[in-house]
């Protein structure tokens, strides 16, 4: 019988070894970085070690960067920290963006699932506030012009959020330079553990805990720091940095699988495919099968996929984003999202393609016209 082959990096990616080894050590040894004796100190340099880390991979100075316990908690924090009005996101961001502001107003993407800059700019021209885009979507991998966006809104006086939770590690992110006001990270999309993630602060923006009960993290998140979960998440942060080169390959593995999907699914539909994306993500729909149908057929095959986003309590729904890029809702029905990490080979991809290509005989589909 064939192993397991995991395709859904999007949703959480494997923990590196290194990471579970210094995960493991820490874990072993008592302390609290809040405290002043020696096993607090050890703490404390365990914590600020991977700050410094963390900040490399996103372009930063390590004192802009703030921990959490994951990207949700960070997108939270971006857009109900800093206290400016009007919230304006674009209709393709996460839940997490989209529920935290329950008065934001959605800015439209295009077909392909980019963000309509004029629409952004009319919006902004009567009032600042701020702005949260993403820097690439984590269901169809399109990367965002966030230094338009930047360059539009700081014309109007507004800050800009960029939710990076997917492109970091997978591209390279310098958030100083995008000059975004603030960047939300997640450790498990990047080899590292879950339960932690970064708020990174690319200007001088001051911002209020919303937890309240200690001083940590300088006073902008309250809580016992999590130092094994940091100590991880700043290993992952160096691997991912030092790995970059090898998303070159990943990007071929993505393409040859989607040129092998059309030769044999000739009606296949790759969503965003004419603009830039993650090297790692491919979100597609095969006309007549719907996306339970294959996702429960692939997961017999041993292949692991998603219909989209994995937060969503592991519902099977109609993607908002494909409904914001105007996708038919038949279409969209069917759509599917393979999200590739480093060790995939192009096996893997193989095993999939003829997965499909059999599903698709078996239920008897018919190829759309």
């Amino acid at each position: 019988m064939n192993a397991p082959v995991y395709l859904d990096h999007n949703a959480s990616s494997l923990m590196r070894q290194p990471v579970i080894d210094v995960m493991t050590d820490v874990m072993q040894h008592a302390g609290n970085a809040s405290s002043v004796h020696a096993f607090g100190r050890r703490h404390r340099q365990l914590v600020e070690d991977a700050r410094a880390e963390v900040a490399a991979l996103a372009g930063v100075e390590a004192s802009r960067v703030v921990f959490t316990s994951g990207g949700t908690e960070a997108n939270n924090l971006a857009l109900k920290a800093s206290g400016r009005k009007p919230v304006f996101v674009s209709a393709i961001e996460h839940d997490s963006v989209l529920q935290a502001e329950a008065d934001s107003t959605r800015l439209p993407v295009d077909a392909d699932g980019v963000i309509k800059l004029d629409t952004l700019e009319a919006a902004l021209s009567t009032s600042g506030g701020q702005v949260s885009v993403m820097l690439a979507n984590n269901e169809t991998g399109v990367i965002q012009p966030i230094d338009d966006v930047v360059a539009i809104a700081n014309e109007a006086g507004a800050n800009v959020h960029a939710d990076a939770v997917q492109a970091a590690g997978r591209i390279a992110v310098d958030i100083a330079a995008l000059g975004a006001a603030t960047a939300s990270l997640s450790a498990h999309k990047l080899g590292g553990p879950q339960g932690v993630g970064a708020l990174v602060l690319g200007t001088d923006m001051q911002i209020a805990s919303q937890i309240k009960g200690g001083g940590q993290e300088r006073g902008r998140r309250a809580g016992t720091e999590n130092t094994a979960g940091i100590a991880g998440f700043g290993v992952a942060a160096r691997l991912a940095h030092e790995d970059l080169v090898r998303m070159q390959g990943v990007a071929m593995l993505r393409d040859g699988m989607e040129s092998s999907l059309a030769e044999a699914l000739p009606d296949v539909v790759v969503f965003g495919d004419r603009v830039a994306r993650l090297p790692n993500t491919s979100c597609f729909a095969v006309p007549g099968l719907r996306s339970e149908t294959q996702i429960m057929a692939l997961d017999l095959a041993g292949l692991a996929v998603s219909a989209g986003s994995a937060c969503s309590s592991g519902k099977v729904t109609p993607s908002h984003v494909l409904q914001a890029m105007d996708v038919p809702e038949a279409l969209a029905a069917c759509a599917i999202r393979v999200s590739l990490g480093p060790d995939n080979t192009k096996e893997d991809v193989a095993r999939l393609v003829t997965a499909l290509l059999d599903l698709s005989e078996r239920t008897g589909r018919r190829p759309a016209a």
